[in-house]
């Protein structure tokens, strides 16, 4: 074991300097409001038939982002009802918790466009002794490895982690002087902006790529020296639709041939999550259910039905069950790249959302999605349109890159500054 430097304790998060303290979440409350540690009301206390078309705004689960908070999904309810579970409201500037993943404790800062919200039954209000602790300061630490590690190790449930506000008082946070909180937050509040900034020009670049699909697909916009007329056929003409192998769970390893699943098509990516893979033993005939690189994949039953990945590893894999694999049948009239822009367009989407909203569960076949239609120009024209649309792809995949590696550097800051590694002059 290694001697602890000079200036610096042993505590129960660790090392850090010794004129910062150890206090448990509770202890960060403000002690002259009875309510400022708090979770929303009871479920059976504001169902659906609360709900209003204005009024007090009701901050769900998916309004709390991990560090911001997300302004969609807009609810609320009336001024009675509000007043009626005022212990459960909360105020611009003091920090909503989420009880349920994904991820557990997330916490973002409440906003100023209204007065006051109430909050959903999974939400925890946190309103802190300003004397003491700066509030953003504490938000930038439940947001960190450490806190998110200890709530969700304490967190219940098998498939959606839950953590009680019980479990959550008692998780530990180290804190300098209020001073020097306040140092810490404002250096890592310009990391937060310079993320934000980033993720705004991604989100206006797929914007722009979305509009140039709309005008590309459709032939509204074309290339000069291309005046063919454009044919429209049915998927099953230029494609089969492979399903996958019903591959034994209990036979799965931990090394050997990736295995694509249904939990590896991404909701939120055009390539595929890789953080789940199991693999199998090589197979002796295997041509039906081999994955290469770059192929598209789809899946087609549960909670992502219809969503679509590309599969972006070197090594080969084999296709399971329910998902299904684009293959090229008639190469002399489409180019697969062609393909894949189409299959990510509102041309595609469209379709498929209509067959899933007329089916009453939510899987599809291969002849389903074989009978969807697409709008082929010639084959140079749509190598064209494929270049253009794969460049665009090509700067927003840089866009995103760059935004991973801000994302990461600021994890690595965070781990030096609210630890005391490293020390801010106040």
């Amino acid at each position: 074991m290694s001697a602890i430097k000079k200036g610096y304790k042993q505590t129960k998060v660790g090392i850090i300097p010794e004129d910062w303290e150890v206090v448990n979440f509770n202890e960060l409350k403000d002690k002259t409001d009875s309510h400022s540690i708090t979770g929303g009301p009871f479920g059976s206390d504001l169902k659906s038939e609360h709900y209003t078309t204005s009024g007090v705004r009701v901050i769900q689960l998916q309004n709390i982002g991990d560090g911001k908070f997300i302004n969609k999904e807009f609810v609320y309810t009336s001024e009675e009802k509000a007043n009626q579970l005022k212990n459960c409201l909360i105020y611009p500037n003091e920090i909503i918790l989420a009880k349920m993943a994904e991820p557990v404790a997330r916490a973002c800062l409440i906003p100023s466009f209204e007065d006051k919200f109430l909050m959903c039954s999974d939400g925890i209000r946190l309103l802190v002794d300003k004397n003491r602790f700066s509030t953003k300061y504490i938000l930038e630490y439940i947001n960190y490895d450490l806190f998110r590690k200890i709530a969700i190790d304490r967190s219940t449930g098998s498939t959606r982690g839950r953590i009680g506000l019980s479990d959550l008082k008692t998780i530990p946070l180290s804190l300098p002087p209020l001073k020097e909180q306040e140092k810490i937050a404002d250096i890592l509040i310009t990391w937060n902006e310079a993320v934000d900034k980033q993720e705004k020009l991604i989100e206006a670049k797929e914007l722009q790529k979305k509009a140039l699909m709309q005008k590309l697909l459709s032939g509204e916009v074309r290339f000069s020296g291309f005046t063919d007329e454009w044919e429209e056929v049915r998927l099953s003409k230029i494609i089969k639709l492979q399903g996958g192998y019903a591959f034994k769970s209990e036979e799965f390893k931990k090394c050997g041939v990736p295995i694509v699943r249904i939990s590896n098509i991404s909701n939120t990516s055009n390539y595929m999550e890789m953080n789940d893979l199991v693999y199998y033993d090589e197979l002796s005939n295997d041509n039906n259910f081999v994955i290469k690189k770059d192929d598209l994949l789809i899946a087609m039953s549960g909670a992502t039905t219809g969503k679509v990945s590309i599969y972006n590893l070197e090594k080969k894999a084999y296709l399971n069950q329910r998902v299904g694999l684009f293959k090229v049948i008639k190469s002399s009239l489409i180019n697969y790249s062609f393909l894949t822009q189409f299959i990510f367009s509102n041309f595609f989407s469209v379709q498929l959302t209509s067959l899933l909203v007329a089916g009453a569960q939510p899987n599809i076949s291969s002849k389903d999605i074989e009978s969807l239609k697409i709008k082929l120009p010639s084959l140079s024209e749509q190598q064209k349109i494929a270049e253009v649309l794969s460049l665009a792809d090509d700067e927003i995949n840089l866009l995103k890159n760059e935004l991973e590696e801000l994302k990461l550097q600021k994890k690595a800051l965070m781990q030096k500054l609210l630890t005391g590694q490293v020390r801010v002059k106040v």
